[in-house]
């Protein structure tokens, strides 16, 4: 189907219900909506800085919402900010952002872009780089640039302002960078710009500088932060560190599909529903029925398929589902299984311990014996090793047992 037939089809009042589906910030809807009811293919800029070359779902809920544009035909712009890479983004840092070589933000680019094409259509994604415009700045015309931005307005922005006022160092490099960010909403001249939470800072300086020179500001929406696997869903809201690598509280694109099918399994029952909202591809209606009609273990069975699916194929996550089914629910894993928070005044809890804490054995040694013997398995994983240990801030399944299987959810604070 062509962009303009699907255009033709979903009507401006359907793609704005679902465009801002599980968006924070949106300056300004009413902007976004006339746009939309104009009936032509909006440019929608996002912006990626290329430092580290591992995805995890975290990063892939903007990208949710980049292909949720395609699918509604307007031109998505994956810019890779090879230029301001090397400067680094100062967001939401104590301190200045070592500086990278070329070759490793293009190296990182690389990795980036093949992962984040098992999200976006590669046909219909633009992908371009800042250094083509920005390295041909003249210094004039950085001058002319740095004149449309005062500093008292830059220092606005709280990272800035905590360093400036505790007397630790910012860098002149670093109060260019959201100008340059912005500057690459005025070279393309963006309709929309997509982002974090945390980079509204910087859309709305693009917004600003577009309005300087001349253009009709775009529209900046912000999607959330999303968090970590050992996240809960305490008084009404959601309780936890995002999802990062350094947390060990993640799902990454790029691992085996058991894996993430697994890890899918562990999120909290309220907290699926988050994941649901910023990550899957059904809609709201469907999501709103499910979470009406399903249990929670069925839900996160359903999120894990479609993810598994989403990063593999269709085989894998039909292997993966009958895999966890076969080591888990086969054996009896009871529907609603218990969860323990231990507590732990050092980075990790030794296995056999967490497992006398959990009251899953009557004592450490024999968590240790029970381990040695192969009969306790973490994540679907058996673990052998006694001197085996558990990080603070992991949630894990773990399971205790051969014939009388025992299970629980281990928190680690």
């Amino acid at each position: 189907m062509s962009r303009a037939s699907v255009r033709d089809v979903i009507d401006a009042a359907t793609q704005l219900k679902e465009l801002t589906r599980g968006t924070v910030e949106i300056h300004q809807l009413d902007d976004l909506r006339e746009r939309l009811e104009q009936q032509r293919p909006l440019r929608v800029k996002t912006g990626f800085d290329p430092t580290r070359p591992d995805l995890h779902l975290g990063h892939t809920v903007l990208m949710r919402k980049m292909r949720q544009f395609q699918d509604f035909g307007h031109e998505v712009i994956f810019l890779i900010g090879d230029f301001t890479a090397m400067l680094g983004d100062p967001t939401g840092q104590n301190e200045a952002r070592p500086r990278l070589t070329r070759d490793q933000v293009l190296t990182a680019a690389k990795s980036y872009q093949e992962q984040a094409f098992t999200i976006l259509d590669q046909s219909k994604t633009r992908v371009i780089y800042n250094s083509e415009w920005l390295s041909q700045l003249s210094l004039e015309r950085v001058l002319e640039l740095a004149a449309r931005r005062t500093l008292a307005r830059t220092l606005e922005r709280r990272d800035f302002k905590d360093r400036f006022e505790s007397q630790r160092d910012v860098y002149l490099h670093e109060l260019f960078y959201p100008l340059l960010q912005g500057y690459d909403s005025v070279h393309i001249e963006a309709d929309v710009e997509l982002g974090g939470t945390d980079q509204l800072f910087n859309l709305m300086v693009g917004r600003d500088l577009q309005q300087r020179y001349g253009q009709k500001p775009q529209v900046v929406m912000t999607v959330p932060i999303l968090e970590g696997l050992d996240a809960k869903f305490i008084d009404g809201r959601i309780v936890g560190k995002k999802m990062s690598k350094s947390a060990d509280n993640y799902i990454g694109v790029q691992e085996p599909g058991l894996a993430q099918y697994r890890k899918c399994m562990q999120i909290d029952d309220g907290v699926i529903w988050r994941f649901y909202e910023l990550l899957s591809a059904r809609s709201q209606a469907e999501i709103d029925e499910l979470r009406e009609n399903a249990d929670p273990l069925k839900a996160k069975a359903l999120f894990a398929f479609e993810i598994v699916e989403r990063f593999h194929d269709r085989a894998t996550a039909q292997t993966a589902e009958r895999s966890f089914r076969e080591a888990y629910l086969a054996d009896g894993m009871p529907d609603k299984v218990p969860e323990c928070e231990l507590q732990t005044d050092s980075d990790t809890l030794w296995l056999p311990k967490a497992l006398a804490l959990a009251k899953l054995v009557n004592s450490s040694s024999e968590g240790k014996r029970l381990v040695q013997q192969g009969g306790v398995e973490v994540d679907a994983k058996r673990v052998v090793d006694e001197r085996y240990a558990l990080a603070k801030g992991q949630r894990v399944l773990v399971r205790v047992g051969s014939k009388n299987r025992k299970f629980c959810y281990i928190v680690v604070r």
